[in-house]
């Protein structure tokens, strides 16, 4: 799994839950006010603000940020399946609801929207295939304990 290909849909989701976790966590008001920047206004127009569940979103994408990079530095295939699985348990739903409630926004804004989270949802699906067709057969170093390193 040390391929480029896996390589750069890992650096995309590490990027991804750390720009969200990061903001969200540490300025949640903001997060609320003004993600995803730029004039849009996508988290405000779905109710009113509470702190606790926006820091939990941020603390979420922070864990799961973490995940990613460890998958990003060592790509072995369980770590790259583990991620991508934990990924898509969280974006599919999440992509899902938005899906279902695009009234509240522009058209601009409905597509930017539906694109951005679809995105969420295609690469962590690209990273689990990726490793799916992946062979199963040890890294080239091998564990001390003499263990394979695919598990």
């Amino acid at each position: 799994m040390r391929d480029t290909y896996t390589r750069v849909l890992l650096a995309l989701t590490v990027f991804n839950f750390a720009l969200v976790g990061v903001w969200a966590a540490l300025a949640p008001k903001s997060f609320y006010d003004d993600f995803p920047g730029g004039g849009h206004h996508w988290v405000s127009v779905n109710g009113p603000y509470n702190e606790h569940l926006v820091r939990d979103v941020g603390t979420l994408n922070l864990a799961l940020a973490a995940i990613a990079l460890a998958a990003l530095v060592r790509p072995v295939l369980y770590l790259v399946q583990v991620l991508a699985g934990a990924a898509l348990v969280n974006a599919a739903p999440h992509f899902l609801y938005h899906l279902f409630h695009l009234d509240v926004f522009s058209t601009t804004d409905k597509v930017a929207q539906t694109t951005s989270l679809a995105v969420t949802v295609i690469v962590p699906a690209l990273l689990l295939l990726h490793a799916w067709r992946a062979p199963q057969r040890p890294n080239v170093s091998t564990p001390q304990d003499g263990s394979p390193a695919w598990r």
